[in-house]
């Protein structure tokens, strides 16, 4: 909300009266005080209502032990710029400069959003004996980790929504990086509209989380059966 400033430019109060309060130029000064007080509460009345936008987000399904893998998968949390951990919806108007939409929010920050979706699409995979969040006492045989360099709009012609992300997968048994993936997709807003944008920014997210749950799948696959186990972690 733009909120324009007014200086009040009435006569002070005489110091040589001895008591201001009973002043007739305090008075006055009082009244039109409350008037622009007032006045500028009425104006604050008719501001634009907030929007508010959210990712697709798939059930969440826990499947039973016997059917999935013996392997434990935590989460780590998503490493973004501030922007992407506030509630703004970004976009980028040149290779340099970058602004937020005012009235319009995400219903949660959009690092915390993409992790909420990842961990959901694993857990629905059935190809994990346990996926989660991770905590400071919580004991896994891998960590994910990523970090988030893009989610925005970018203006140009055709508007796009850009979504750069990286990901690493760390084998707590050996504490090294066994698999990494990086995502970058520009995907076309078929509309010039804020909710076009958050609707191609939710089909890139989608897109990039699909890759990274096949990827991730193809590793283990490829691990020999006795490193496909949490039997000896």
């Amino acid at each position: 909300m733009n909120v324009d400033l007014f200086e009040l430019n009435g006569r002070s109060p005489k110091r040589s009266k001895p008591n201001v309060l009973r002043s007739p130029d305090f008075k006055g000064a009082g009244v039109l005080l409350a008037m622009v007080i007032v006045g500028g509460l009425a104006g604050c009345g008719a501001t634009r209502p907030m929007q508010y936008y959210q990712l697709t987000v798939p059930p969440d399904v826990h499947h039973a032990e016997t059917n999935a893998s013996g392997i434990s998968l935590a989460l780590g949390p998503l490493v973004a710029s501030h922007l992407y951990r506030e509630d703004r919806i970004v976009f980028s108007s040149g290779p340099q400069q970058m602004g937020t939409y005012e009235f319009q929010r995400w219903t949660e920050p959009p690092a915390e959003m993409i992790q909420e979706v990842l961990l959901r699409q694993l857990r629905a995979s059935n190809r994990y004996r346990e996926v989660f969040a991770q905590r400071s006492a919580s004991r896994s045989d891998y960590v994910l980790r990523g970090r988030l360099y893009d989610f925005k709009e970018v203006n140009g012609s055709p508007l796009q929504a850009r979504v750069t992300v990286e990901f690493e997968l760390k084998d707590m048994k050996s504490g090294s990086t066994v698999w990494s993936h990086y995502y970058n997709h520009d995907e076309p807003v078929s509309g010039k509209d804020v909710s076009a944008m958050v609707a191609a920014l939710d089909r890139n997210v989608q897109r990039g989380v699909g890759e990274v749950k096949a990827s991730l799948e193809q590793y283990f696959s490829s691990l020999p059966p006795d490193n496909n186990s949490a039997t000896d972690r």
